[in-house]
Order: C-alpha cells, then structure tokens, then sequence
C-alpha cells in the first residue's frame, strides 16, 4: 500500500487567491510564476497594463491561471484599486506579494533630493502598508492568509550607493513584524524575505559594474549572484500551509554574504 503523503499536500496553493506587485518581470514574475505552478490564482500586478497582460498570457499559455491588473504602488488610490480588482476577478485574496520597489538613485545619501526619497518611501514602503491595509478585512474573512514583504539585504545592513532604498527597506522590515503582531490572532502571516545580489534587471548597476561585483563576490560564500528563482522557492513555502507556524520572520537569500 503506498504511503500517504503528510508534507508534500502542505505545499499545494490549490484554490487560493495570490496577488503579486511588481510581477512584469524579475523576481516578482518568478515568485508569480511559482505560486502559479503549485496551484494558485494569480494576478500579476505593475504599473503598466501592456506589460503584466503580457506576462499573464504566457503564464495561461503554460496551462496556469493568471490576470494581469495593472497599479502604481506609489499611489494610494490604486493600490487600494488593486486590492478591490483583485476580489472582484477572483472572489477573494489570501496571498500577498509586495514585491514592486524603486531606486532612482545610486551613489552617496547627500545626492538623494527629497522628491527621490518621497518616491523611494511612498512605493517602497507606504504602497504595501496600504495595500496590505485594504486587504486585511478579505484576509480575515478567508480565515488567515500570508503576506511576503521583499525587502533586502540592505534593510539589514545599509549598503553603500543605495542609502535610502536600504532605509526603506528596513522600514518594510519592521513593518513585517508589526502586522504580524497585530494580525497573528486573525491567522494572517507576515514574513520578509531579503534577497542578497540577485541578477535581474533592478540590480544592474550592482551586477554589471566590475568592481562593485567583484567586491561582492569577495563576501559571498557561494561564489554568485543569486537568480529570480532562488527568491521564488522560500516564497512558495512562505505562501503555503507548510510555513503555518512562520510568521514574523526575516529570511536571508544572500549566498551566505551575512555571514561573511
């Protein structure tokens, strides 16, 4: 007689609702793409329509169920927007991704006018806080859900030529833990994920600079830049019932580059 499987179901997304920002491309379309595979509804959510539509229609070309929704996370309006699209194509939310980051800056802090820094804040930090906001009363409702914060290496540590985008992210980090304290009654997980160097298109003045990729890889213990996919595994787990006693927690993806 086979044995039963106890773990492997704990994995399944089948029937749940996922919705992920800054899904166009990079880690957030491997995160969505992840979800997807393991069964969950997905809406792929940027700033442009064109982009996430696109996106959306390979994923249903692979046989996985996806809409694209598109929202600016630097505005209140629709984010609030996005949540509400979101229920209503679907009928409700149990996963959220916030995952849609800027940085339109890179060198020393003093360069940092304040209409970057209101940029940086506003879509790095107080978009999911309101989106996270409107949705809590869905999540409730559902009887829990999980919500992934991509925050950074550098909301641990600041790293240099991206001053503020690492305040930002320390604020996400904080504001992980916070929702997990006032929401854990409510069965909502919150947790962070903090990827290291990770070779996608938002990270390119890291990666493709020589220099600064040597001087990286001179503290990474793995010996490399990390990948989309290497992001969208923890997330997974993060999402499903196998991490239903996880939350509150700031999970590192670096290679090993905190340890160093």
């Amino acid at each position: 007689m086979p044995t039963q499987k106890r773990i492997q179901p704990l994995f399944q997304l089948d029937g749940k609702v996922a919705l992920i920002t800054g899904a166009s491309k990079g880690i957030g379309e491997a995160i969505a793409r992840g979800l997807a595979e393991f069964g969950a509804k997905v809406v792929v959510s940027s700033r442009k329509q064109e982009a996430v539509d696109a996106v959306a229609e390979a994923f249903r070309g692979d046989g996985l169920e996806a809409i694209g929704i598109a929202a600016n996370m630097g505005n209140i309006e629709q984010a609030h927007a996005l949540a509400d699209k979101t229920v209503e194509a679907y009928g409700g939310l149990d996963i959220i991704i916030n995952n849609a980051a800027v940085n339109p800056v890179f060198g020393p802090i003093q360069q940092t006018e304040e209409r970057a820094f209101d940029k940086i804040i506003d879509v790095n930090l107080k978009g999911p806080f309101e989106l996270c906001k409107k949705a809590y009363p869905v999540l409730k409702e559902r009887g829990g859900g999980s919500i992934i914060n991509i925050s950074s290496i550098g909301g641990l540590t600041p790293e240099s030529g991206i001053g503020i985008y690492s305040v930002s992210k320390a604020g996400i980090n904080n504001l992980t833990m916070a929702m997990a304290q006032d929401w854990g009654a409510d069965n909502i997980r919150v947790n962070a994920i903090c990827p290291g160097l990770i070779k996608t298109k938002f990270s390119e003045a890291l990666w493709n600079n020589e220099a600064i990729l040597k001087r990286f890889l001179q503290h990474i213990p793995l010996k490399r830049a990390g990948t989309a996919d290497d992001i969208a595994g923890l997330a997974v787990y993060l999402a499903s019932d196998a991490a239903a006693y996880c939350t509150g927690g700031i999970y590192m993806i670096d290679g090993g580059y905190a340890a160093t």
